[in-house]
């Protein structure tokens, strides 16, 4: 019911700081769920945690960096769409929301990490890892993770319209960022205790059904969000 009174507020055409917040929380929300699910972030952050926890934060920050990119081309690209054509953003929209079915139904029948493989990945002997190499590897995996375009796509063209300033949509690139790099440093720190990180891991299946749910509602949402005229 939350989720649903939140997104009746996305397409107002005057935007008071109200309303701004209110698709702030909504990003936060639905964000903060997608962060937390398992997936190949969190296999690359326990791999290089378990080498050192400062390797572990350098992924951390890594990830963030990558998330700045796909925000800047998710929200300049949608920008363009929009203001070419209402059409096209209606195909981006309804492809947002197949997306979301798709990986929510895909979530729902997860079974959860392969804790053995990110045991064997973790455990396989690598030189020293240096602070770029941990950037760099959390940035290249967040990056092409194919995943990535179709969320934030999906995601912002709900909440990020075109006629906010870029101050606004910058804050809302920066805090999608923050929140990555914020829970990947937690994962780094907390899943270095071998009976943490193998709770976490037989927990996957639950954290991965609840989010298909979530992103099942989210897509249902979005088919039927009307744009502004």
């Amino acid at each position: 019911m939350a989720l649903v009174l939140l997104t009746d507020r996305l397409w107002l055409k005057d935007f008071g700081m109200t309303d701004i917040f209110m698709n702030w929380l909504l990003l936060v929300t639905v964000f903060g769920v997608a962060v937390v699910s398992p997936g190949p972030d969190l296999v690359m952050a326990i791999r290089n945690s378990l080498q050192s926890r400062r390797a572990g934060l350098f992924t951390a920050l890594g990830f963030g960096l990558a998330v700045l990119l796909h925000v800047t081309y998710t929200i300049a690209g949608l920008a363009a769409v929009i203001a070419k054509s209402i059409l096209l953003f209606s195909i981006l929209k309804y492809a947002g929301a197949a997306y979301l079915f798709y990986v929510g139904i895909k979530a729902l029948r997860s079974r959860g990490m392969n804790a053995d493989e990110a045991e064997m990945q973790a455990a396989s002997p690598r030189a020293p890892m240096t602070d770029l190499m941990a950037v760099r590897s959390g940035f290249i995996t967040n990056l092409f993770n194919p995943k990535a375009t179709m969320f934030f796509l999906a995601l912002f063209s709900q909440i990020i319209h075109p006629e906010y300033s870029i101050a606004i949509q910058a804050a809302f690139g920066i805090t999608c960022s923050l929140m990555v790099i914020g829970w990947f440093s937690i994962v780094s720190i907390v899943l270095n205790t071998p009976k943490i990180r193998a709770k976490f891991m037989r927990a996957s299946k639950w954290i991965d059904r609840t989010c298909g749910a979530f992103f099942l509602a989210l897509g249902v949402r979005l088919a039927l969000t009307k744009a502004a005229a």
